[in-house]
This record gives structure tokens, C-alpha cells and sequence, in this order.
């Protein structure tokens, strides 16, 4: 497993180079992790070949991890520790090792990635994708401006909408309105809109509306519909709401 993630992140810092001094590290660390090593959970699912969203969202996060222009360690280990208690060591292996073959023949474009997950995605998924994205650009204490902007390009090709954008990024990027913002209202709303935005809003994200057979994309769905009810919570604590 390691061997294709070393290659991965090789071709994150040195590109086609990198990726095959990345893929001789990693072997070595598959061959030490072998002989007693538990780093790992010893997942026991058979191999199967990773679908083409599984590829494409590997693809979205390499971009994102490279969005301010340095690789960080938090956020290598986000996406390396999600996709193997996601999909398992031997399902992880393969999106990995089909990442590391498909970008020798082209370069990876959020454009053509976003213009595929149109096509064969739910709106609800989407959403959920741009989560994810944001969570591991928060991996490391933080979410730069450049992560912003890559993340808002991301989410424009998605075709996902600018206050749906605003409310999910409020829920990783903070500040006094953030409650406010992530039920997709303002500060002067009355009680009644509150009310009425919270119900709109937990229809809107609830799990079930995820129909998706991605645990990625459902983890992600059940973390934004938390984090809906705790903005509501919040306002009704400020406002004394019964």
C-alpha cells in the first residue's frame, strides 16, 4: 500500500521523477510494515478496482493539497488515513496505484473532473464533496486564501451555488456570523425564519437525501448535518428561542 502512496506524494513534490523515487520509498516501508509493523489496520476485503469517482476524487484532493503552493504532511495524512478506513488497504492500494498510472498520461484537471461528477452525480453529492475538500484543506490548523480560491474554482465547476458554498465553507472558516451563515441567513432574520431556515436546511442536507454508495460522501453528509443542527442550537442558546 505504502509503495503507491509514496508514489503519490512523490509526484505531488517532484512530479513523474518523484512519483517513482516515492514508489521505491514506499516498497521499502510495504516491506517493513510487513514484519510486525501495525501502523495499519489489517483490512481483510478483497480487491476491487476502484470506480472512476473514487479516481476523480483522489484527483480533487492532490489539487487542493497543492492549491498554497506547499505540501502539507496533515494534509497528506487526511486523505492517506480517509481513503484507507474508507474503502479498506486493498481497495485504497488500487485507487491509489490507478491515481499514479492515469496522471503519466495527462495532467488532471479540476475542469474535466468537476465536468464528469456533473454528469453522474446528484446536486446533494456534490455538496458533500466540497466537505470533504474543505476538511482537508482544514487538516492543518488552517484554511488559506489559496485553498479558498482553488476550493470556490472547485465548487464553481461543480455547478454548486455561491450561498451553498458560503454556508459550507462557514462551518470550516469561522467568525461571528458563522451560525448565521451556514443556515444561509442573515443576523437580522426574525425567530420565525430562523425556524423556517433550519427546517429548509435540515430537509436540504440530511443524510438520506445522499444516495450515494460513497462511505466518503455519507460520513461527509452526516458531518454537515451536524454541524446545521449545532448552528441552529447556537442561535436558539443566543436568542433564548423555546
Amino acid at each position: 500500500m505504502l509503495k503507491w502512496f509514496g508514489a503519490f506524494l512523490g509526484y505531488l513534490f517532484l512530479r513523474f521523477p518523484g512519483a517513482i523515487v516515492g514508489f521505491m520509498l514506499g516498497s521499502l516501508a510495504d516491506s517493513l510494515n510487513s514484519n510486525g509493523s501495525t501502523v495499519f489496520r489489517d483490512f481483510t476485503r478483497p480487491q476491487v478496482s476502484p470506480a472512476d469517482f473514487e479516481l476523480n476524487l483522489l484527483s480533487l484532493c492532490s489539487l487542493v493539497i497543492k492549491a498554497d503552493g506547499k505540501v502539507s504532511q496533515q494534509e497528506l495524512d487526511y486523505v492517506r488515513r480517509y481513503f484507507l478506513q474508507t474503502y479498506g488497504k486493498e481497495r485504497a492500494n488500487a485507487i491509489f496505484r490507478t491515481f499514479n498510472e492515469v496522471i503519466k498520461k495527462r495532467e488532471i484537471s479540476a475542469q474535466r473532473i468537476c465536468s464528469y461528477l456533473n454528469t453522474h452525480t446528484r446536486y446533494e453529492v456534490r455538496l458533500q464533496l466540497v466537505h470533504f475538500l474543505f476538511g482537508i484543506a482544514q487538516a492543518d490548523g488552517q484554511v488559506s486564501k489559496a485553498e479558498v480560491a482553488k476550493l470556490r474554482q472547485i465548487a464553481g465547476y461543480l455547478r454548486v451555488g455561491a450561498t451553498d458554498f458560503e454556508s459550507i465553507m462557514a462551518m470550516f472558516v469561522r467568525s461571528a456570523d458563522t451560525a448565521y451563515t451556514i443556515l444561509e441567513i442573515e443576523r437580522s432574520a426574525t425567530d420565525e425564519e430562523v425556524k423556517k431556515a433550519y427546517r429548509a436546511m435540515a430537509k436540504k442536507y440530511h443524510p438520506d437525501r445522499v444516495n450515494t454508495q460513497d462511505e466518503a460522501i455519507r460520513r461527509g453528509a452526516e458531518e454537515k448535518f451536524k454541524e446545521v443542527q449545532k448552528a441552529y442550537e447556537t442561535i436558539q442558546r443566543e436568542r433564548g428561542m423555546g
